[in-house]
Formats: structure tokens, C-alpha cells, sequence
């Protein structure tokens, strides 16, 4: 490896080809402290209708953090998140038979000439706009059951969807539309000009589906998970796993709406440098993803990385803005403390617990194994059993989904001491003191 350069803010302006490699060597490294500014590209449709990619996604190339060692933890906080697309479409998803090898996010084929992972070309509008390089025939792996096409306002207020006449004119002009970087290879997902739902009106929330950190093994990024890792296990292509290397992951892909501007996300290193990647910025989401895709959209990021020496965690630790979080996790509030002393005092409590609330990412197979992680890796971290998890997310937190199947956040006031002797106090502290 090459001697590296740290910066305080680096400039990522390059896209993976769907596959987080640890064995790819990291171009942009950046000083712990600084800065990681991007444009995304959109994630979900575009790259699952463009076969050339490997992951289902098309997320930044892994930023190295200089000091970030395997055994230690990165605290990423968004300091903005701004939507640049002017218009996209989504909807529910079919994969297409005969156009895929075991899994169409990963292993697309032409039905035709059999190329894999072959390159394609837009050819006029609609579904089956998409054709191969190679010989001509409709290339892509999914097609849309029931979906939109959305147009933002010129604030990104809101978002409202179109009929035909406004689909198909944002599908004749579908890079300029979604804004899509120039090093992007994706098909714009608006060239299909989807118009099943007219005039609902959204309201812009933005957020990214992917922030994280690379994982120890190569994983598609979409599948940077423990639901959607599910597909790799015994696999029959090349990122085929075992159920035992799902451990690998680093759960970077959340489609979580909390991780928005003004949060803290504290990630995992199981590679040197960490490798901060992120994409798969969403207009707007309501908890669940129930539709399995949202509006993906082209946006700028701003954040700012910071290592923690020795934090060894399994999966991401959000720290929500306070108009997030579940009612019983929000911090108290100094009328409320001054009532709960009378309270103690009549009842000979000498001390009542300082708190404050942090939310653990669990994934799984499904929501029940998802919660059962999250609750597990809450355990770890604090050295207390899964239990005590259990009865504080039940009295002062709760459990929320991230996305169907299977990712959950583990929410709860933690004890000061509990977070002090893990070592996250600091960033705790900053967040809601």
C-alpha cells in the first residue's frame, strides 16, 4: 500500500461497481477529525436495472480514517444532508426469470446472449428501456409491480407524484431529472416512467440508507446486512457465503430514517481504516420500507469522522435527534428530575439513575432474530445480560423497525456509568446534554 496522504476534508467523487472489498486498496484517507463530503448517487432502482453492478446499490468508494484500527469505532456525524434530484420514481419490485443467476441484485445475465453482468444502454422510455450492450435484448432484473413517479419542489419540501404526461417527460431527460453524478453508470429509474399513483403529496424527510463502514469479507453492498445477507448464504456466484461469515458484516445498510442530518452513527472497524462509505439517500421513508424501495435520490453530504480507540461493537450505534426518539427514551427534563427527587425521597431512594438514550441496530432473518441481535449487542457492549435489555427498552425505550425483514433499533435510556465504562459517554454527552 501506497504511503497515504491523510486530508482534513476529502472529496468523493467515485462509485463502487456494487462490491465493498477490503482487499481493495482505498484512494481517499482522511484525518480523524475531519471531513468526507459527497455527492451520492441514488440507490435501489437505478443500480438493480443496471446489471453491470454487482451490490444492488452504487455507494461511495471507502474512505480510510487515518488512526481507525480493527478493534476500534468510528463516530460519523451528519452535518447535512441536502437532496439534488429533481424528480425520481419507485414502487414494488418483481425480479425477472431468466435474468439473474440466484440473486438479480448481484447476478444479472441477458436472457439472450448470456452475458454476465453485462453492460446496457437506455433505448427510449418504459420498462423495457433498458437493453444489453452486447446484443440488444431487454437486460433488466426486475420490473415494477405497482409504482410513481415523484417531483420534488424547488426547496425539497415536498414531493408529489405524477400521471403520464409528467412521468414520460422526466423519462425523456432522466440524468438531468434525478441529477445523477457524472461518475455514476447507473440507468436512471425515471426512464421507466412508472404513474400507477397520482397526486399524493409527501413531505421531504431525508436520510441515508447506506452509512457505514466496510465490512472484514467482500459483500455486495445492498446486502451489507443481516436480512439481505441472507441471499448470500450458499449463493451459487463468487459472493456465495456460509451462514458462520454473515458475522463479516457491518450492517451499513439500514434504510433506518433516524440517520439524518444532525445524528451520530457510530460504526464498527473491521478493516484498517474503517473504510466510511455511504449512499442510498432517501426523499423520505416511513418506518418499515414496507414497499421494499423508497424514493432514492441524488444528494450532497457533509460529515465529519471521528475515531474511538478500542470500542469494539458487532453493528452501528445511532444517537437520534431528540424528536426521534420513542417517547419513554427521551431525555428528562428538569421539571420532570425535580419531581422524580420528591419521588425518591418519599420512598428512601437515594439516587436515581442519570440516563441517557442510545439506539442499537439488530439485524436478522427476520424482525424476531433482528431484535434478538440488537438487544445482544446491547448486552455486550454494557456487560449486563439480555434481560435487563429487555426490561429497559420495555420501560424506557422501545423497539422500532428499520426496515422489513429484518432491522430493528434497540432503544433505551442507558445508566451515565453504563455508557461512561464503554466508552461512548463523550459522544452521548454532546448529543443531548
Amino acid at each position: 500500500m501506497s504511503e497515504r496522504q491523510a486530508k482534513q476534508t476529502v472529496y468523493v467523487d467515485q462509485f463502487t461497481n456494487g462490491i465493498l472489498d477490503p482487499g481493495d486498496e482505498m484512494r481517499y484517507t482522511v484525518k480523524d477529525g475531519g471531513h468526507i463530503v459527497a455527492n451520492t448517487a441514488p440507490g435501489c432502482w437505478g443500480p438493480m436495472i443496471t446489471p453491470e453492478l454487482k451490490g444492488g446499490h452504487e455507494v461511495t468508494k471507502p474512505v480510510f480514517v487515518e488512526g481507525a484500527e480493527v478493534g476500534d469505532a468510528i463516530a460519523i456525524h451528519i452535518n447535512s444532508i441536502r437532496v439534488t434530484s429533481m424528480a425520481t420514481a419507485s414502487g414494488n419490485d418483481k425480479p425477472m426469470e431468466g435474468r439473474f443467476t440466484g440473486d438479480p441484485f448481484v447476478a444479472g445475465i441477458c436472457p439472450n446472449c448470456g452475458a454476465k453482468n453485462p453492460r446496457s444502454r437506455i433505448e427510449g422510455i418504459g420498462q423495457g428501456a433498458v437493453r444489453c450492450v452486447e446484443c440488444g435484448e431487454d437486460v433488466t432484473p426486475f420490473t415494477f409491480t405497482n409504482a410513481y413517479t415523484m417531483a420534488f419542489d424547488e426547496k425539497r419540501t415536498f414531493g408529489l407524484t405524477l400521471g403520464q404526461e409528467g412521468a414520460e417527460k422526466i423519462a425523456h431527460e432522466a440524468k438531468r431529472y434525478m441529477s445523477t453524478p457524472e461518475n455514476s453508470i447507473q440507468n436512471p429509474v425515471v426512464t421507466f416512467a412508472p404513474h400507477d399513483i397520482v397526486g399524493a403529496l409527501a413531505r421531504v424527510v431525508p436520510f441515508l440508507g447506506q452509512l457505514g463502514t466496510t465490512p472484514a469479507r467482500p459483500f455486495p453492498d445492498s446486502h451489507n446486512a443481516g436480512d439481505f445477507g441472507q441471499f448470500l448464504i450458499d449463493a451459487p456466484h463468487e459472493y456465495g457465503i456460509t451462514e458462520d461469515q454473515l458475522v463479516d458484516r457491518t450492517d451499513g445498510h439500514m434504510d433506518i430514517n433516524r440517520v439524518r442530518e444532525g445524528v451520530t452513527v457510530i460504526c464498527p472497524v473491521k478493516v484498517q481504516g474503517g473504510g466510511v462509505y455511504l449512499g442510498d439517500m432517501h426523499a423520505m421513508q416511513g418506518n418499515g420500507e414496507i414497499a421494499g424501495h423508497t424514493t432514492d435520490v441524488s444528494g450532497i453530504v457533509d460529515l465529519k469522522v471521528e475515531v474511538i480507540k478500542n470500542l469494539v461493537i458487532e453493528g452501528p450505534i445511532i444517537l437520534p435527534l431528540e424528536e426521534d426518539l420513542p417517547v419513554l427514551a427521551k431525555p428528562f427534563t428538569a421539571k420532570e428530575i425535580e419531581r422524580a427527587q420528591a419521588l425518591a425521597a418519599e420512598w428512601h431512594i437515594e439516587e436515581i439513575e442519570e440516563t441517557y438514550p442510545v439506539s442499537f441496530v439488530g439485524t436478522g432473518a427476520d424482525l424476531n432474530g433482528a431484535t434478538l441481535n440488537g438487544m445482544e449487542r446491547a448486552a455486550a457492549l454494557f456487560k449486563i445480560d439480555v434481560p435487563e435489555v429487555m426490561n429497559r427498552a420495555t420501560i424506557t425505550g422501545s423497539i422500532d423497525i428499520g426496515r422489513n425483514p429484518g432491522v430493528v433499533t434497540v432503544t433505551f435510556l442507558a445508566p451515565k456509568d453504563y455508557l461512561s465504562k464503554a466508552g461512548i459517554l463523550d459522544q452521548v454527552e454532546e448529543m443531548y446534554r
